[in-house]
């Protein structure tokens, strides 16, 4: 399983690119630098976008606010939260007019309402069910009350199960973090709808109404894993959780199609990998692993990253071992 290539610049190969945002578009409070010039250029060119996200506690008009703000525009149509993808599970799974605890922000709470549920405040209301996204004002009183809901009966669901957040100062506890505290305490594990779950990313397609989309991540557990799940190509850039040393060693299943040190990929066109006997060559680049060493040379940089990924992936694929030690420097966020 390697990259693919692409017949011109992404943004003219692909008709909507369904983006991620920590780690993508923003850091924290901040944009990605390269991030507004090169999403405003990409939809110059034709290429819609909607913004996908697993954070469950903002309001999708909010996020669209915030994005805004930080010099890329979006509208509230153009935003896809983990909250409205944990809502749309909750149709499939529940009676018209259940009762829901929500456990989570103002967004959660907002989209669970929105398609025609009743909230309750707490577990002596007799939920129906239990449905739980980040908020960073969640504490110990919410916690116990899903936790009395779903030991009396009530379904347990989750909007994302990222153990991990990105913030402006460095890694934080995620919703996943939390709710291992409810699952601990019932022996329950609730099903996600967020990514990696293939999901969210085929309701942001059909919202789209998209043909040839792309999913953009920085996250190859989440992000990757979630489009290749969905059958949707999967470009992880380099500005954010996942890095060279991580996109060489993963599995299969959490593999992307494209690899950019940032969002302006997509104004590139990505050469085609191609192996030639023991060598694997993207544009001027080429690498092969030879006794558990990675060899790479030639090329420019973002080239060697993935002609890299290509001999590494090849190697583990056929049961070889890459000595960890001594994989090379290969520049982007290695």
């Amino acid at each position: 399983m390697s990259l693919i290539g692409s017949h011109g610049p992404l943004w003219t190969a692909h008709d909507v690119a369904l983006v991620d945002l920590d780690g993508v578009a923003y850091a924290g409070p901040s944009a990605i630098p390269t991030a507004p010039a090169a999403l405003g250029a990409a939809r110059a060119q034709g290429l819609r976008l909607v913004f996908v996200t697993n954070n469950a506690s903002r309001e999708p008009g909010e996020v669209a606010s915030h994005l805004t703000d930080l010099g890329i525009p979006a509208r509230e149509d153009e935003i896809l939260t983990a909250a409205q993808a944990g809502a749309a599970m909750l149709v499939k799974h529940l009676g018209a007019g259940a009762k829901v605890l929500v456990v989570g922000g103002a967004g959660l709470r907002t989209a669970v309402a929105d398609v025609g549920f009743e909230l309750v405040e707490g577990a002596g209301d007799e939920p129906d069910a239990v449905i739980q996204g980040f908020a960073p004002n969640l504490g110990w009183a919410q916690l116990a009350e899903a936790t009395y809901a779903i030991n009396a009966g009530a379904k347990y669901f989750a909007t994302n199960l990222d153990l991990t957040l990105p913030t402006e100062r460095g890694m934080a506890p995620g919703n996943g973090a939390l709710i291992s505290a409810v699952v601990t305490a019932t022996g329950v594990t609730p099903p996600a709808a967020g990514k990696p779950e293939p999901g969210m990313f085929l309701l942001a397609a059909k919202r789209a109404n998209a043909e040839r989309p792309l999913a953009i991540g920085d996250r190859l557990d989440t992000d990757i894993k979630g489009a290749r799940a969905a059958g949707i190509p999967g470009l992880l850039v380099l500005t954010g959780v996942s890095d060279v040393r991580e996109a060489l060693t993963t599995p299969p299943e959490n593999r992307p199609s494209y690899i950019g040190a940032d969002l302006r990929t997509l104004e590139e066109e990505h050469p085609e990998p191609r192996q030639d006997g023991e060598w694997w060559h993207v544009g001027d680049a080429r690498a092969h692993v030879f006794e558990g060493r990675l060899l790479v040379d030639g090329g420019s940089e973002i080239d060697r990253i993935r002609a890299a990924c290509c001999a590494a992936w090849a190697a583990l694929d056929d049961g070889e071992k890459l000595a960890l030690e001594t994989l090379p420097y290969l520049g982007v966020a290695s």
